[in-house]
């Protein structure tokens, strides 16, 4: 086992990362998290969590291999870990950023303005300037508003229309509050004409955790439609987004990743065949992290009564508070996400019998219950319950509310995708001074 010196400067997240633990290819997550529990956990308890940057590097060959057209520009909000975002920069990936801070994370890092599209249509002007100011052009728009502020602000920008979606199979909508009308598009391009702004492309998002691969079917041959708008107004456009909602884990979606880019790669095929002149984009965000994170917290606090509506006899129903909640990693519960069932670490008879139970954070406010009236084993103070599937918009979320430290962050990874981040890391020149370091 080999390891990585500590960062030094986190210019984002404000949990504690720790040093990167290479092992040999067979160890598994649960392993780490096994040994970790036992070790300087073992008195402390403190919730943590364990990253397979293994797991990402696989979901990036993963999405080479099913999308080999579409560039994929990660989406930073949905983990801004400095480690994860590091691996995804030497990997190669382009970046969404949303914001000054978000910008400023990925550049510390040695990514290329080139490499960055600002993917928030509705920007504050002082982070559209400081945008200007460290040679991110690459922005999205969609309303007249946004046109003379970018025009005053930065009338170099190169611009991307973005369209509203239908995005009602998706669990997390978006075209609420983002999103030009297709009607609308040729006003707009107008508009952007007559201030002396350059359009290059269009993008739209079909909303998180996509449900349905139809909805890009419709959006791409909607975009080509925007795109033909352009043509007639003598404009050439060369860059389509088609945005997110790709699954970060198989048992999260009723459709997979690989049926999703079937789908895209068909209607591409379609309305922006090889050869065209278009350059299409990504914004993946939860596809490449969700399933790479292992949240272990500890059972710090147990209550049980017995539920007198029980057929039969009375059955003990059990009450778990764990340290970490609703205001930290669980945010998402307060959007009434769905999450993969914990697991308890700790050896279990396949006999053993299971109860109600409720499972609460930390903090005194009544509102942080993780989840209720669900099924587990008997637990005690002291032991460990893993949550997997926690590496989307869980550390970004969070709040660090009623004083409770956020989980601090362990890294491992096999020596195979150890092996490849160090290849493509001395591949990219521009990634030179913040090159991970091997030990080997």
């Amino acid at each position: 086992m080999e390891t990585m010196a500590p960062e030094t400067e986190k210019p984002a997240p404000s949990t504690e990362e720790s040093e990167l633990l290479v092992f040999d290819d067979d160890v598994k997550a649960e392993e780490v998290l096994r040994s970790l529990s036992k070790g300087e956990y073992a008195d402390e308890k403190d919730a943590f969590y364990v990253v397979d940057l293994g797991d990402i590097v696989r979901k990036h060959l993963r999405w080479l291999g099913a999308l080999p057209r579409v560039r994929p520009f990660y989406a930073v909000k949905c983990n801004n870990t400095q480690t994860i975002v590091q691996t995804l920069a030497t990997l190669g990936t382009g970046f969404d950023c949303a914001s000054k801070a978000e910008i400023a994370l990925v550049q510390s890092l040695g990514v290329s303005a080139d490499r960055i599209i600002y993917a928030n249509p509705c920007k504050q002007a002082s982070h559209v300037r400081y945008a200007a100011e460290h040679g991110v052009d690459l922005m999205t728009f969609d309303n007249d508003a946004e046109l003379h502020k970018i025009a005053r602000v930065n009338p170099n920008a190169r611009l991307v229309l973005r369209i509203a979606t239908d995005d009602s199979k998706s669990v997390y909508k978006m075209s609420r509050k983002f999103g030009a009308s297709v009607e609308s598009s040729h006003q707009l391009l107008e508009t952007a004409q007559g201030l002396g702004l350059l359009v290059v492309g269009v993008s739209f998002h079909v909303g998180s955790c996509c449900q349905d691969g139809v909805a890009y079917t419709e959006a791409i041959a909607n975009a080509r439609q925007v795109f033909n708008n352009a043509a007639e107004l003598g404009l050439s456009l060369t860059l389509l987004d088609i945005g997110g909602g790709f699954p970060g884990h198989n048992g999260e979606s009723k459709i997979t990743f690989e049926e999703i880019a079937a789908v895209v790669n068909s209607a591409l095929d379609t309305h922006f065949p090889a050869g065209c002149g278009v350059n299409i984009i990504s914004e993946p965000g939860r596809y490449y992290v969700m399933s790479a994170l292992t949240l272990a917290t500890n059972v710090i606090a147990k209550k049980t009564f017995v539920n007198p509506l029980a057929d039969g006899e009375g059955q003990p129903v059990h009450m778990y508070y764990i340290n970490d909640g609703n205001f930290g990693s669980f945010n998402f519960v307060f959007f009434k996400e769905k999450f993969t069932p914990p697991v308890a670490l700790k050896r279990v008879d396949p006999e053993e019998p299971v109860f109600e139970s409720s499972v609460w954070g930390p903090t005194c406010d009544g509102l942080d219950c993780v989840m209720e009236r669900t099924q587990l084993l008997e637990l005690h103070v002291g032991d460990w319950l893993l949550f997997r599937n926690m590496g989307a918009y869980t550390l970004t979320l969070s709040s660090g509310f009623n004083g409770f430290p956020l989980p601090n962050i362990h890294y491992m990874i096999g020596d195979a995708e150890w092996s490849l981040l160090v290849k493509e890391s001395k591949d990219q020149e521009s990634m030179s001074s913040h090159n991970f370091k091997n030990g080997k």
